[in-house]
């Protein structure tokens, strides 16, 4: 009987150990093996809006005071995109809407993102679309051993790397999408000073200078 229980407590430790074994040798929390970073820049938007009154001529001038308040409470500036939702479609509500936005460096986009609620005759919405960046989940330290059996990347690999590009865009929409070219070449402007450099005549064309050993005086 003294055996049969020698031997159970036996087995037991046994897999006791095999399992600390395992977890202290086991493969890194990931299965990622390949050299792309798990944690990725993450966009998200956030939309600001404001109803005004508007009228045959545009916006009045105590809107247009609102709207400037706003602009400037709101600390407009580049990678902001601003758009004008009117059922009347009137001109001069976006003329006057683009003079202020003008303020700040910025245009006023067409179309407008979808909103809550109904915006009635006599009024427009004017909507302020707002992208931020970051990188969920960095830093990741999960992986605090040096057993690497699977050969994978660390899940902290690229947090550095994305979250500085995250906090550092001017514009986060731009990681989503590069910006756009207008079509216009730049390879006469570009090709100058490649010309100058190669149409340049070599320094020691004209042979060496005359340069005297003796000393002055």
């Amino acid at each position: 009987m003294a055996k049969a229980i020698n031997r159970k407590l036996a087995g037991t430790l046994t897999v006791s150990l095999s399992l600390v074994l395992g977890a202290c040798v086991g493969g890194m929390p990931t299965d990622n093996r390949s050299l792309e970073s798990a944690r990725q820049p993450v966009v998200e938007r956030t939309n600001f809006t404001l109803d005004v009154s508007t009228s045959g001529d545009g916006l009045p001038v105590s809107e247009q005071q609102r709207v400037s308040g706003w602009f400037e409470a709101m600390g407009l500036g580049y990678g902001d995109r601003i758009s004008l939702e009117d059922p009347t479609a009137n001109p001069a509500v976006r003329e006057d809407l683009a003079a202020l936005a003008g303020r700040h460096g910025l245009l006023v986009s067409e179309g407008s993102p979808v909103t809550a609620g109904y915006v009635n005759p006599g009024q427009a919405r004017i909507v302020v679309t707002r992208s931020t960046a970051s990188v969920p989940g960095c830093p990741d330290w999960a992986a605090n051993n040096e057993a690497n059996t699977s050969n994978a990347t660390y899940p902290g690999y690229g947090c550095a790397v994305n979250g500085n590009l995250a906090a550092m865009v001017a514009n986060p929409e731009d990681l989503i999408a590069g910006q756009k070219g207008t079509g216009e070449t730049t390879v006469t402007t570009s090709t100058k000073a490649i010309k100058a450099y190669r149409e340049q005549a070599p320094t020691g064309a004209g042979g060496l200078a005359e340069v005297s050993t003796k000393e002055g005086g």
